[in-house]
């Protein structure tokens, strides 16, 4: 029986049962990698120790309580793994081996999962393309685009069926944007839902899973998160708390843990007040017409499943834009401080950074504006919102990093825009395929809630992918 290309809950469920060992499942894996990344170049290092990993696995007593036993998992290059340089797509940082593991990945690795490997990311994470020293990352849709970015090898990863799930972070939209070009799902948490890489940007940057279900992506960042009640949120948009029978936590430093069940065939019914925006940008900007219409299907989608569906009429403020730019761009500089050697992109960034901030142009005054009070009155009475995930098909995927400023902002913007303002108030957010473009890429969308509305989120994915089941690319099916 091959493993690779099954969910997360039905590897964890069949190596919790004693079906399969968790060796076989990370040897397949590992083999698929082998086959199908030198088509993508998802990975920057394959653990080989992987194997040794999961046989240490089956010597666990907890082994049956463990809610991601055996799972596969690649890990984005900028979150450390012990005794794993990390890297962060830069040939200019340190190769010293990390001492620990991230806060994040000894959750998962706790819950059972094994991670087989690094993931691609641009150079310091800091554009939604996938180029970087170690190579450009390929959309396992179209090889000629990117895979966006940054987290562009984990969306990679995941869309080629190399790992069930991965993990992946999100400054400006770099878990949404490259789930998006890639056909899969990603979630940005949050603030403080699941804890941040070491250096997050000032708050805007959130650690979150991606995968292609929504019950896989609802139970890894459930482990993420340490709240088991979120495992099951995908069923109705809910958390559901554990049932009586308690298990010796793997999750957290608390007593009780929910031990995940295979899902059943779909979610169950719940009514929410979902608005849609088919082009929430401002005057000027443009978006993709097919992109637009994908947002008008979900919302009718989601209609027809029993939620209260209204149009959002009103555009993103005209300030916001400048700011988050502002933003993004000071984050740059401050990422490449002390560091020799850096791409001509990211050495472009930076000084633009610079400058802004000398000038007093760092959009702090917006962000503040945005976060106190602009993204609620903007948002409205909804309980969640649906806008297009791009703007524009994703870029052709070359080396970005070797052109200058102008090339590689000016394609940030326009292509992938729509993401970043929710980084700059902390709002959760999540990404679902839910139609193919005439280009014959996948077209994603993007759901918005207010604080606290991940398990929303989670139950309309599950609503949406009901409707739309997940497709591999074209030559990565199993």
């Amino acid at each position: 029986m091959l493993w690779a290309g099954r969910s997360a809950i039905e590897i964890a469920t069949a190596v919790r049962q004693g079906e399969v060992k968790a060796t076989t499942v990370v040897e397949e894996h590992l083999h698929v990698i082998s086959e199908r990344d030198p088509r993508v170049g998802a990975f920057r290092r394959v653990r080989e120790r992987a194997v040794d990993e999961a046989r240490q696995l089956h010597k666990r007593r907890d082994l049956a309580d463990l809610p991601l036993a055996g799972v596969p998992v690649a890990v984005k290059d900028n979150l450390e793994v012990a005794g794993e340089a990390t890297r962060g797509g830069s040939a200019a940082t340190p190769d010293t081996p990390a001492p620990e593991d991230h806060v994040t990945v000894a959750r998962l690795r706790a819950a059972g999962a094994v991670v087989v490997g690094l993931t691609n990311l641009p150079e310091l994470g800091l554009v939604a393309l996938g180029d970087s020293a170690y190579g450009i990352v390929r959309n396992p849709w179209n090889p000629a685009r990117t895979a966006g970015g940054s987290s562009a090898g984990s969306a990679a990863a995941v869309a080629a069926g190399m790992v069930p799930i991965a993990l992946g972070n999100d400054g400006m939209g770099s878990l949404r944007i490259p789930a998006a070009c890639c056909g899969v799902l990603a979630i940005k948490p949050g603030t403080g839902l699941v804890p941040a890489p070491s250096d997050d940007w000032e708050q805007l940057v959130e650690n979150g899973p991606l995968a292609t279900t929504a019950s896989d992506l609802a139970l890894a960042l459930s482990v993420l998160a340490a709240d088991p009640a979120l495992a099951q949120a995908w069923r109705g948009g809910r958390r559901v708390e554990p049932p009586p029978r308690m298990l010796r936590s793997v999750w957290a430093d608390d007593d009780e843990v929910w031990e995940p069940q295979p899902p059943p065939s779909s979610p169950e019914p719940f009514d929410l007040r979902v608005a849609y925006a088919p082009q929430p940008l401002p005057a000027g900007m443009r978006m993709d017409k097919e992109f637009a219409a994908a947002v008008r299907g979900a919302a009718e989608t989601l209609r027809v499943a029993g939620h209260t569906v209204v149009e959002h009429e009103h555009r993103l403020p005209a300030w916001l834009g400048p700011a988050t730019v502002a933003t993004w761009l000071v984050r740059a500089a401050e990422a490449a401080d002390g560091l020799r050697g850096l791409e001509r992109r990211t050495r472009a960034l930076a000084r633009a950074g610079r400058l802004l901030r000398a000038v007093k142009l760092d959009g702090v005054r917006g962000r503040e504006r945005w976060r106190g009070y602009g993204a609620d009155q903007w948002f409205g009475e909804a309980d969640a919102l649906i806008t297009p995930a791009l703007a524009a098909l994703p870029p052709k995927a070359e080396r970005w990093g070797e052109r200058g400023l102008l090339r590689n902002a000016w394609t940030n913007v326009t292509y992938a825009p729509t993401a970043g303002p929710w980084n700059m108030c902390g709002w959760p957010a999540i990404t679902v395929p839910v139609a193919t473009h005439s280009g014959a890429l996948p077209i994603g969308v993007q759901i918005v809630a207010p604080p606290g509305g991940e398990p929303h989120l989670l139950g309309l994915a599950a609503q949406l992918q009901e409707a739309h089941p997940p497709l591999r690319p074209p030559g990565f099916s199993f």
